[in-house]
């Protein structure tokens, strides 16, 4: 296969990405006093894509941002294990979770409108690690986003739905990251957009062998490029299953096919 994708595009530009897990165990957050999850016990291993399924108000955004230290937890714990050695998330600061690599593309994107595509790009680059690389990270990004070679001069708030979420999945590309999150990818996209930002996020684990958790609530996109998933409802972990079994499951139908 190309080499095996050019050896994992040269083991993710030398060294960068290999041996980062996650674990949340028993995990409780919200916001004030209003409680969004009850012990979520998640996990996602090496080079694997997870995706966890929920329609909105679950609490799926809410589990993306405790994984990041934007929310704090109120009990339980999220451990990252990168090259064997284990550190406790939720007791770190959010510049510390993303310099360990894990990385966050917002729902909604939250690019700058007025930055040309390129500079939106190279912003991402702020990890130490990452930056030594830069130029040769911007143009692996590139050939999986060509458009936005196309485009790099053009204003990214002038781009479509579908062409900013490119931006902003290359965005964080360019940090080098060993574990992308990646938060409602399809939210306000028209359906071939959809069907192109998924596929490119399933190059991105053939490419580069990256670790991706995605919160998800279009089911028959995510499936596609899922190794294994969870179902949350009200704030919990209603299922885990492989993406077959996930698919003949009744729990899916009533929530996502509604029979």
């Amino acid at each position: 296969m190309a080499q095996l994708m050019q050896f994992s595009a040269t083991l993710w530009l030398r060294g960068f990405i290999l041996g980062c897990e996650i674990f949340i165990k028993n995990l409780c957050a919200g916001y004030g006093s209003v409680q969004v999850l009850h012990d979520v016990n998640l996990e996602v291993h090496q080079a694997e894509t997870v995706v966890l399924l929920g329609t909105n108000g679950n609490g799926k955004s809410t589990l993306m941002k405790t994984i990041m230290g934007l929310i704090s937890a109120t009990s339980g714990e999220v451990l990252a294990r990168i090259d064997d050695q284990v550190y406790k998330l939720h007791e770190l600061r959010t510049e510390e979770i993303v310099n360990l690599g894990i990385c966050l593309v917002p729902e909604g994107r939250h690019l700058f409108p007025r930055l040309s595509v390129r500079k939106n790009l190279l912003l991402g680059s702020y990890r130490a690690a990452a930056r030594s690389k830069l130029l040769e990270t911007l143009e692996l990004v590139f050939e999986i986003f060509p458009i936005l070679k196309e485009r790099e001069h053009q204003l990214a708030g002038s781009m479509s739905g579908g062409e900013q979420q490119m931006v902003a999945l290359g965005r964080v590309l360019m940090s080098q990251p060993r574990l992308l999150l990646i938060d409602e990818p399809s939210v306000g996209l028209a359906p071939i957009y959809v069907q192109k930002v998924v596929s490119q996020i399933e190059e991105l684990k053939e490419r580069i062998g990256l670790t991706v958790l995605m919160a998800e609530q279009n089911f028959t996109q995510a499936i596609r490029v899922a190794d294994r998933g969870y179902v949350i409802v009200h704030g919990q972990i209603a299922m885990q299953a492989s993406a077959s079994e996930l698919s003949n499951s009744d729990l899916i139908r009533q929530h996502y096919m509604g029979t």
